[in-house]
């Protein structure tokens, strides 16, 4: 899921309609497995690009390290015009790999998505309260 999908989602969901707040009180437990479902399905995904990137990063140093093979190769990994590369470098090459760069950065928005469903779903937490206050203003209002 994309983080602009959840940001249309939550435009849609987090609208209180003041003329049912009952309904709305009512609501909270569905919104909040909805948003719970996919906070849990986005951190699997985080978990997965992670474990993706570590194995990415040791297959990197491998490659630097002892040279191309026919994996490496085939997946069109190219070693440095001076070859083999001396272990003190290896890190700084990795983390410049754009490869490595790339996950690198679809960990960072998926990091992204998982906080956006933290804090929608600190919102729903709330949410109950907000409506409390707001039938107690209506009653308030109407003098009772």
């Amino acid at each position: 899921m994309k983080i602009d999908d959840i940001y249309a989602q939550w435009e849609q969901d987090s609208h209180i309609d003041r003329s049912e707040l009952g309904n709305e009180a009512l609501n909270i437990p569905k919104l909040h497995h909805k948003y719970f479902k996919i906070f849990t399905n986005e951190r699997l995904v985080l978990r997965k690009y992670e474990a993706e990137l570590k194995q990415l990063k040791l297959a990197k140093n491998e490659f630097f390290t002892m040279g191309p093979t026919e994996d490496t190769h085939a997946k069109g990994w190219r070693l440095p015009p001076q070859g083999k590369i001396i272990r003190s470098d290896v890190n700084n090459y990795i983390e410049a790999d754009q490869e490595v760069i790339n996950m690198s950065l679809r960990i960072g928005v998926q990091q992204e998505k998982i906080e956006l469903l933290e804090s929608i779903i600190k919102s729903l937490t709330g949410r109950g309260f907000n409506i409390k206050a707001a039938i107690e203003w209506e009653k308030f209002k109407v003098g009772i």
